[in-house]
């Protein structure tokens, strides 16, 4: 019993080292890359290259969780929210994060090299390596930077290109390809500007950076602009690959969404469960555009 009390409890470290025990996170980097296979210029992808795209975010998403946690393992003890992390509090060794690291990154390869179409594989291998030093880095970022949340935003702006890639074997995605790439890294900067608000205190206290400290008082007002931005941007990306008219009631209701959420982030003195409960409901509102983009192209998953 106590033999398989201790492996349960390894295992539960191990996920939440990649934090698939928390799928909100997930969630959020797999939604933009659903808005980009959406909106190809050839129609919805295929449901086994959406397969792919899935697995190979969670690989990517699991080796960026791994490799902030080791920039911050020292860190992450200061810090109410994360003391509790695997690396943090011991459960987990720098050797065996950074051979989970390796596999994260080698499953995210292998996707790349036998999952994705052939004639799209070469463009993407090298969107790929173009993403992973901005992905190891950031975590560093809040070191040197005083607005790290806008390195992840570049991040994130792979989940858009690399899916587009690898439906259309290109980039000439012209305006609408850009308005989906922008819109994906003003809605990252501003959802995760919100949950920096909530480590305020102890990054102020520990000495590290984000765009909630650099931006003070104004980084309500600020995401507000990025979610308003994100929705009209959307909304062009959608119009230019011709959605029809059953993806605007949607879009309207995520709108109203963004609109509340802003408004609620203006009261004073909101608790530390309030930023957290912001970025689970901005998976909501990304998921009802992804959802609206699904009904626009009428037709959702082809063969």
């Amino acid at each position: 019993m106590a033999a398989a009390e201790a492996s349960l409890a390894q295992l539960q470290a191990w996920l939440a080292l990649l934090r698939w025990d928390k799928p909100s996170g997930r969630l959020i980097l797999l939604i933009p890359a659903g808005w980009s296979l959406w909106l190809l210029p050839q129609g919805p992808a295929p449901a086994v290259l959406v397969g792919w795209i899935v697995l190979g975010g969670l690989a990517v998403s699991g080796a960026g969780c791994v490799a902030n946690d080791l920039w911050d393992r020292r860190i992450d003890p200061q810090v109410e929210r994360t003391r509790e992390r695997p690396l943090a509090s011991g459960r987990i060794s720098v050797a065996a994060a950074l051979l989970l690291l390796a596999l994260c990154l080698l499953a995210a390869l292998a996707v790349v090299l036998w999952g994705l179409p052939a004639n799209s594989r070469g463009l993407c291998l090298l969107l790929a390596i173009a993403a992973l030093p901005p992905v190891l880095l950031y975590p560093s970022a809040k070191r040197w930077f005083g607005y790290p949340q806008a390195v992840l935003a570049l991040c994130w702006g792979f989940a858009v290109l690399i899916p587009w890639a690898a439906g259309s074997g290109n980039l000439a995605g012209g305006s609408a390809l850009l308005a989906l790439w922008l819109a994906t890294c003003l809605w990252t900067f501003g959802f995760d500007t919100v949950y920096a608000m909530s480590d305020r205190e102890d990054d102020a206290r520990v000495g590290v950076l984000s765009s909630a400290l650099s931006l003070g008082q104004r980084a309500p007002q600020i995401v507000g602009l990025c979610y308003g931005a994100t929705a009209l941007l959307l909304a062009w990306a959608a119009a230019l690959q011709g959605v029809s008219v059953w993806f605007w009631p949607f879009w309207l209701v995520a709108c109203g969404g963004w609109l509340r959420e802003t408004q609620l982030l203006q009261r004073p003195n909101l608790p530390r469960s309030a930023f957290g409960l912001h970025f689970r409901h901005q998976v909501l509102i990304g998921a009802l555009v992804l959802l609206a983009l699904v009904v626009g192209r009428s037709g959702g998953l082809t063969a």
